[in-house]
């Protein structure tokens, strides 16, 4: 935009043109530690309540604009990465605190509803 004498710069135009200098003049450290000092600073300043919030905006932002196929992929790679960076200890413990937790929330029926399921899955499938 060509200004005339009489004529002031947009704060839009103006913050444009001040994040182009800055991203000619400054390298990917810069912005990383810039990243990080924002982050500690908005750690300090907000709650747990505060991200609960924003992840759960985040998430149905996701979930709206993406379908099924998009979380096989992304949760292959995450099992893939956790397989590779995990041991049989990590697995272990793991599987533990999950059927600690679903032991405390659920009750024999449950147990005896999911066994039947299991069993009449594997004699289903059983081609020996």
């Amino acid at each position: 935009m060509a200004e005339k004498d009489n004529e002031k710069m947009s704060r839009e135009e103006a913050g444009r043109k001040g994040g182009e200098a800055t991203s000619k003049s400054h390298d990917k450290d810069f912005y990383e530690k810039n990243g990080e000092k924002g982050g500690e600073a908005t750690s300090d300043s907000h709650d747990k309540d505060f991200y609960e919030k924003n992840g759960e905006k985040g998430g149905e932002a996701t979930s709206d604009s993406h379908d099924k196929d998009f979380y096989e992929k992304i949760g292959k790679k995450g099992g893939e990465a956790t397989s590779d960076s995990h041991d049989k200890d990590f697995y272990e413990k793991t599987g533990k605190k999950g059927g600690e937790a679903t032991s405390d929330s659920h009750d024999k029926d449950f147990y005896e509803k999911i066994g039947k399921k299991g069993g009449k899955a594997n004699s289903d499938g059983d081609n020996n």
